[in-house]
C-alpha cells in the first residue's frame, strides 16, 4: 500500500481494530484502489504504523485470506488476490444478484439458474 492508501483506525468505534483493518482493505480491493498483486505491508510493519499489537494485524490478514481477498506467499509477503478478470467477475455477480433480488428470486433458485447456464453447451 502506498501512503495515499493508508488505513485509519477509529479508536472510539465499537468495532475492533482488526475488523476495521479487514473492512478497509476489503473495500480498497473491491473498489480497485488495491489491484491484484499489490503487496501489503508486513504484519509487523503495519502494526508499528498503526500502533497495534502484531496479533491484531495478523488476525485481520487471516480474515482477509480466509475470504479470498489476499493470499500469503511466505517470505514474499501478503498480496491482493485475483487478476484483471476477478474484478469484472465480481461486478457481473453483483449485477446478477441485484437483478435476481429485484425479480424476487430466492438465492438458492438464482444459484440453480447459474448452474444450469454453466451446464448448457456453449453456442459458437
Amino acid at each position: 500500500m502506498t501512503s495515499d492508501q493508508s488505513l485509519r483506525l477509529d479508536h472510539s468505534a465499537a468495532e475492533p481494530p482488526y475488523e476495521q483493518i479487514r473492512a478497509q482493505v476489503a473495500a480498497m480491493v473491491e473498489s480497485g484502489e488495491l489491484a491484484a498483486g499489490t503487496r501489503l505491508p508486513s504484519v509487523r510493519a503495519l502494526a508499528e504504523q498503526l500502533g497495534l499489537a502484531t496479533n491484531t494485524v495478523a488476525r485481520a490478514y487471516r480474515e482477509l485470506e480466509h475470504a479470498g481477498v489476499v493470499s500469503t506467499r511466505g517470505r514474499n509477503g501478503t498480496v491482493v488476490s485475483g487478476d484483471g478478470n476477478d474484478r469484472a467477475a465480481k461486478e457481473a455477480a453483483a449485477t446478477y444478484a441485484d437483478a435476481m433480488r429485484a425479480l424476487g428470486v430466492r438465492q438458492d433458485e438464482a444459484l440453480e439458474l447459474v448452474r444450469r447456464a454453466f451446464d448448457r453447451p456453449v453456442s459458437s
